[in-house]
């Protein structure tokens, strides 16, 4: 495997939460449609058993929220899950400077 290809799989399907709360600051989040919302907004397509293991672990540690939205279970970030997805936009723009 290439660096570059390393380096995209570290970021995206190594990383969902990020997405994850990225999608749920932005709208409720539906679970049954997580895996296919990333897709449409960031381009790749995670593995339906990693996403909703970070679902719930992101849950459990208090960054996400149930909700029912139009019916359906659906995730909601909260205040804590809003300020972690800012301390990563932060490390990536440290990052990009740094490089």
């Amino acid at each position: 495997m290439e660096p570059l290809e390393r380096f995209q799989n570290s970021i995206t399907n190594n990383n969902i939460w990020v997405y994850v709360l990225s999608l749920a600051k932005e709208n409720p989040l539906p679970k049954s449609k997580a895996e296919s919302l990333i897709f449409e907004k960031f381009g790749f397509l995670p593995n339906k058993f990693t996403c909703q293991r970070v679902l719930g672990r992101l849950k459990k540690g208090g960054y996400l929220e149930i909700k029912k939205f139009q019916g359906e279970k659906s995730y909601v970030a909260t205040k804590r899950g809003e300020k972690e997805l800012e301390k990563m936009k932060i490390s990536c723009q440290n990052l990009l400077q740094k490089l």
